[in-house]
């Protein structure tokens, strides 16, 4: 997948501008920070951030051959060696150098590692919402699966609404809880990407967003612009999704987080 290239006032600005142009959430893809905002007078932010993001590989990546140590007899040769790097390669894309490479985001589970038991993985997840929703006061019943590299747990009980929230903003933050809690049991092992579920919440979510669009769509066939409330990243992914297998209409994504929502217009 070849990577797309963002600027934004802030990091998170523009990393969510690339996943719009990606498609994807943000656990399945990849960034680069290439420029911070600085730092002005008083405090104030100048400038823009740069990211560029891909999709992330389903395969690992190939080991890159370690680069010879030059020799003493070679030294007189190490300045034309530097100004190469500092050109960039042939493509146009600036080399990293030792020590400057960009930052790689966190929230992403590493690759090319050891992988966890996939046994082993469920049980984690299992566990720590069962007992988180014993916390809340629920008798509840969790149950993980994987789908290909997907590790989809749904939890189940009586009144566990309390744990979804308004446009499933409660469960979001359960689910990225979750995957921290994975991530240090796995210990620098590879782990699967978390999707955490209640009562198939999420499924009928996508089911009544998908129908929601298909009957805007007939709005804007008609030249009228149509304006979505505000949406998570799943949520307007979702809605590009649906939008993109309709004739006549294009979508896009407006506003500054947390205030993010799409907008389907005629083509």
């Amino acid at each position: 997948m070849e990577w797309v290239e963002t600027t934004g006032k802030t990091v998170e600005e523009a990393k969510e501008l690339a996943l719009d142009q990606l498609g994807v959430d943000q656990e399945d893809a990849e960034f680069e920070l290439l420029e911070e905002p600085k730092t002005g007078l008083f405090g104030r932010p100048r400038g823009d951030a740069r990211v560029r993001a891909r999709i992330l590989p389903k395969s690992p990546r190939a080991k890159v051959e370690r680069k010879r140590r030059p020799r003493k007899e070679d030294a007189g040769s190490a300045p034309a060696a530097a100004n190469s790097e500092n050109q960039g390669n042939s493509a146009g894309e600036p080399n990293v150098s030792r020590g400057t490479s960009a930052p790689r985001d966190r929230s992403e589970p590493r690759r090319n590692k050891e992988p966890m038991d996939q046994a082993e993985q469920c049980t984690v997840v299992e566990e720590f919402l069962t007992g988180l929703a014993e916390s809340f006061g629920f008798s509840a019943t969790a149950q993980a699966v994987f789908e290909d590299e997907d590790l989809r747990v749904n939890l189940s009980g009586e009144g566990l609404g309390v744990m979804v929230g308004p446009r499933l903003v409660t469960l979001e933050a359960i689910q990225e809880i979750t995957r921290n809690t994975l991530q240090r049991q796995a210990a620098g092992r590879e782990y699967g990407r978390v999707t955490v579920d209640i009562e198939g919440i999420r499924e009928r979510r996508k089911q009544a967003l998908t129908a929601f669009v298909n009957e805007q769509a007939a709005t804007v066939t008609t030249g009228t612009t149509v304006v979505f409330e505000v949406m998570s990243s799943a949520d307007r992914k979702q809605v590009h999704d649906v939008a993109s297998e309709i004739d006549g209409i294009s979508s896009v994504s407006e506003g500054e987080d947390p205030r993010r929502r799409v907008v389907l217009k005629p083509v």
